[in-house]
């Protein structure tokens, strides 16, 4: 199961060797002109890219390492995700025990044996170091951005009631030679750290490590259980043990591996504004008051690449990683999840705006406590909108999950809106930041109902304006903007010539919204908050707020909302004007 790449350079040498890497040698901008050149090639479906000559730094930028299913099977192979496979099944197994089982189980601990961490005493991101952070890459991907961003951060942290570790994925904006901003959000472990940490009054020992095995950065951003170490995980996706040590003052577990370290210390009640970044939701997080790190030291290999993504609307880079990761752990989930049998985020979301799932429904609405237990787990509790049914479908499917829970459910039951509760940091559609809604639709049993196909208008209202069938049962339909009329979704609820659709979306981009799974998930899901963009004819019956009639979903643009990302045309223009053709030759010879 041994994977063998245990740095960046191993991984892009490996690239190369299989014609998946394409080498850009001329001199290039880390402030945005770098970022557009890697949009287009993943556009385009291009290879992965060694950038080596960045202004104002000596280390190579690698980007794009993890943008197509080819190089997500070159970092990894096929060996850890058929270890989980057999692993979920053996457990399903092995019970009752018998010397035959414990037989055929023998090579998931003969495998087991070689998972784990390695104490060392050296390694090779402790070779060299730098003053500071001004000496590497100062990436910033869009116009609005704060400043430079380290966007592949794997941020360790450590508890400082039970000392365990924590890796996950934190974006951290570089203020200057010795300061970095920490986006540690409140609903991950980093952030459980950091209030233990403030609530001793004690500042929070950190590390940054970026780059090194593959398998460190896919382990950081995985949806693991909240006891399930990370380095654990990315030892078992390597197939061998993970090199670590505590070398310094700081204390902390060092990833001995990787190609840069970053060291300090994040003080206690102590902020200052962090951001705007263009975020994996399309749009920009915006400057709000974040935690910082003191650094004290910056380590790298000798012959260290920056690996580095752009994100932004989906599908990006990070879409496969998204695929993967659910794709790996997906025999898991009945384990955790005992009355769940397949689940699926959608990453052309942002990942945690809508999910879909299969479950167990024995009993009358066994399926409701299979939807909260989903949103009791970890990651996943950040969902906004889950949508749920007992039928064997394909998951990932979209338009197949919307038709056949709209023929199933009804909506004056089988609609929860579960309101005045957290929400994704990321996700601005709530009254105020962190604050939110979900919503929870069931589609259970037999069909219940054909779902409309055509709209016939026209329609009696002049605010409204043209209409687009999306799937049977959803139109998505436009209008005046939020603005000007805050009050249209109400009145589009009570409009005649909609009353036979299960769904109609009220959208700034009716045409465009309707196109494709990826635009539907986009324009509908990260523009609406369920407690308070939703409407119909309502009706309270058992203290249940259910719709008669059709259910009209507000997803106009929003007074509050922040920008879309849009490229700076002038860069943009630049890029095109000097490797417009190299890049689709480049994109064409993969």
């Amino acid at each position: 199961m041994k994977n063998n790449l245990t740095s960046t350079r191993q991984f892009v040498d490996k690239l190369a060797q299989e014609g998946e890497l394409w080498r850009f040698e001329a001199p290039i901008d880390p402030d945005q002109e770098l970022a557009e050149v890697q949009r287009r090639v993943v556009a385009q479906k291009g290879p992965a890219l060694l950038f080596t000559q960045v202004k104002g730094t000596k280390f190579p930028v690698a980007t794009n390492l993890y943008g197509s299913q080819k190089r997500i099977d070159l970092a990894f192979g096929s060996k850890p995700g058929q270890f989980i496979k057999d692993l979920a099944q053996a457990v399903d197994g092995l019970l009752p025990p018998s010397p035959k089982k414990l037989w055929d189980a023998k090579h998931l601990a003969l495998t087991g044996l070689k998972v784990g961490l390695k104490t060392k005493h050296q390694g090779p991101v402790l070779a060299e170091q730098v003053s500071g952070l001004d000496q590497l890459p100062q990436i910033k991907s869009w116009p609005e951005d704060g400043g430079a961003f380290i966007t592949l951060p794997l941020v360790y942290t450590e508890s400082p009631k039970s000392g365990k570790g924590n890796l996950g994925m934190y974006r951290v904006q570089l203020f200057d030679e010795k300061t970095a901003g920490m986006h540690i959000q409140i609903h991950r472990g980093g952030g459980y750290h950091y209030h233990e940490a403030e609530a001793l009054n004690r500042s929070l020992p950190a590390r940054v490590f970026v780059g090194g095995p593959p398998a460190l950065t896919i382990a950081a951003v995985a949806p693991l259980p909240e006891d399930i170490p990370e380095l654990l995980f990315a030892s078992l996706l390597m197939g061998e043990k993970l090199e670590v040590g505590r070398l310094d003052n700081l204390g902390t577990r060092m990833a001995l591996q990787a190609d840069f370290m970053i060291s300090g210390l994040i003080p206690p009640y102590k902020r200052r504004p962090e951001g705007p970044f263009g975020d994996h939701y399309g749009y920009y997080s915006l400057q709000h008051n974040y935690p910082y790190l003191e650094v004290q030291s910056v380590h790298h290999r000798k012959d260290a690449i920056w690996p580095a993504t752009v994100v932004g609307r989906p599908p990006q880079e990070d879409h496969f990683i998204a695929e993967y990761l659910q794709e790996l752990l997906e025999p898991l989930f009945p384990l955790v999840l005992h009355q769940v049998k397949k689940l699926w985020a959608f990453e052309e979301s942002g990942v945690h705006s809508l999910a879909g799932a299969i479950v167990k429904d024995r009993y009358p609405k066994e399926a409701f406590t299979a939807a909260l237990r989903i949103l009791s787990e970890g990651q996943l509790s950040l969902t906004k909108f889950l949508m749920v049914t007992d039928q064997e479908i394909e998951l990932k499917n979209f338009r197949q999950l919307i038709t056949t829970v709209l023929e199933r459910s009804d909506m004056t039951t089988d609609l929860h809106v579960l309101a005045n509760i957290s929400q994704d940091t990321l996700d601005y559609t709530g009254p105020q930041v962190n604050l939110g809604s979900k919503a929870i639709l069931l589609g259970l049993g037999e069909k219940k109902r054909d779902l409309a196909t055509r709209w016939k208008g026209p329609w009696s209202d002049s605010r409204l304006g043209e209409a687009h069938l999306f799937c049977p049962g959803v139109l998505c339909v436009g209008g005046a903007p939020w603005e000007k009329e805050k009050e249209l979704a109400k009145w589009l609820a009570l409009e005649p010539s909609i009353q036979k659709f299960s769904w109609v979306i009220l959208t700034d981009e009716p045409e465009a919204a309707a196109q494709s799974n990826e635009d539907f998930i986009w324009y509908c899901f990260t523009r609406f908050e369920p407690a308070a963009d939703l409407y119909g004819a309502q009706r309270v019956e058992r203290f249940h707020v259910g719709i008669e009639g059709p259910l009209v979903l507000d997803c106009r643009m929003k007074s509050w909302y922040p920008s879309t990302l849009v490229p700076n045309p002038k860069i943009a223009q630049g890029v095109e004007e000097k490797w417009g053709a190299a890049i689709a030759k480049a994109c064409r010879q993969k």
